[in-house]
């Protein structure tokens, strides 16, 4: 056999999406150890996702023992080498300061780095600490844009908090229908907050037409996903309604949310 054909028959070295794969299937079926023999070396070479994963397992101790000094080694090494989720992570890290030093500054700018390459999880946290002013100077605009991005990517966080944000004009007119649409929104994708602040604009109807019925109805259903808002305005809607239409509540309520568009 020639030289070329007996090359030709040479396996091939697995790429580096190949290795991300099975690193994954492994960690997929609890294997950390063998997930973390894989991401090891691709870290070592650059592969800053790789170098998330190890801090990631480090900072939760999956396959190895918690140490939250070696996951924010890692952790950095990933930030810097450019990776959204390490950015996002690291930022989660400084912002519990679980292990660390708390900084909340450094976590803000880690979310605004990975907010702005597009990390919806990211962009949802930055905008909530911007509104909060959880350390840093509150910015009500900024805070609006980017929970707006996080949005259109589907964060229900983001939705209730633009309904807030509506409702309580920070930052822009107060405008009780466009809030009602937010909550509504997020309510559809099961947040908790969002289902209770709907259910009170029904109650009220402030930016929306009275409506006892489903007042009740996203009031008992935010009740019952833990929110910590329904309790404010349970009594009061379920005093308004008889008790057939309570029962009517109640079964709207355990009835299924219809997938949201």
């Amino acid at each position: 056999m020639g030289l070329f054909h007996a090359l030709t028959k040479r396996k091939a070295a697995p790429s580096v999406a190949d290795q991300m794969t099975a690193a994954y299937e492994a960690a997929d079926r609890g294997d950390y150890e063998h997930a973390l023999a894989i991401w090891t070396p691709l870290a070592h070479a650059g592969v800053a996702r790789a170098a998330n994963n190890i801090g990631a397992c480090f900072s939760e101790g999956l396959g190895v023992a918690r140490d939250a000094k070696l996951a924010e080694r890692w952790l950095t090494l990933a930030a810097e080498g450019g990776d959204a989720v390490g950015q996002r992570n690291l930022a989660a890290l400084y912002f519990k300061g679980d292990g660390v030093a708390q900084d909340n500054a450094r976590a803000l700018a880690l979310y605004r780095a990975a907010a702005e390459q597009g990390d919806a999880t990211a962009q949802d946290m930055l905008s909530w600490m911007l509104l909060e002013g959880e350390g840093v100077d509150n910015d009500a605009v900024e805070a609006r844009r980017w929970a707006e991005a996080a949005a259109a990517q589907g964060v229900a966080a983001s939705m209730t908090r633009l309904g807030m944000i509506h409702h309580n004009a920070l930052g822009v007119e107060r405008d009780p229908a466009e809030a009602v649409m937010w909550w509504r929104r997020g309510a559809m994708r099961g947040d908790a907050d969002a289902q209770a602040m709907l259910g009170a604009a029904f109650h009220m109807g402030m930016g929306v037409a009275r409506d006892g019925l489903a007042a009740m109805t996203w009031l008992l259903r935010a009740r019952n996903a833990g929110s910590a808002l329904a309790p404010r305005f349970f009594d009061a809607a379920r005093a308004a309604l008889s008790p057939a239409e309570l029962a009517e509540a109640e079964r709207r309520a355990a009835l299924p949310l219809e997938p949201a568009s």
